[in-house]
């Protein structure tokens, strides 16, 4: 959308900034969930780790928030890219692990 996108793991938000300054901020849904990486994912949403809940996180670009559970328990999911593939690609750092989750639609 030509915004900036960023976490704030310490304030349990989203951020958005645009060419012209405007900040706006959204809550996380999970309270001290911790936000960390961010990718913009295949389906034009942002996608982002919840690393202390974890937890995987979907935001529209309206600013809709929709959390998905990492597949494996306590993995503390870090980093987070899209892939070749159309789906979402993360590190598990606590699992020493590479997690993969395919949006809602997909396989």
């Amino acid at each position: 959308d030509g915004a900036l996108w960023f976490t704030e793991d310490d304030n349990n938000q989203i951020g958005r900034i645009t060419p012209q300054g405007k900040i706006t901020q959204f809550v996380v849904p999970t309270a001290k969930s911790e936000p960390y990486g961010i990718t913009a994912g295949p389906d034009r949403a942002l996608w982002f780790t919840e690393n202390a809940s974890n937890k995987i996180g979907r935001i529209t670009l309206q600013g809709k928030i929709t959390e998905f559970t990492a597949p494996t328990p306590n993995s503390g999911p870090g980093a987070i890219t899209a892939g070749p593939d159309g789906a979402l690609w993360f590190t598990e750092s606590q699992t020493n692990k590479v997690g993969r989750l395919a949006p809602p639609g997909q396989s």
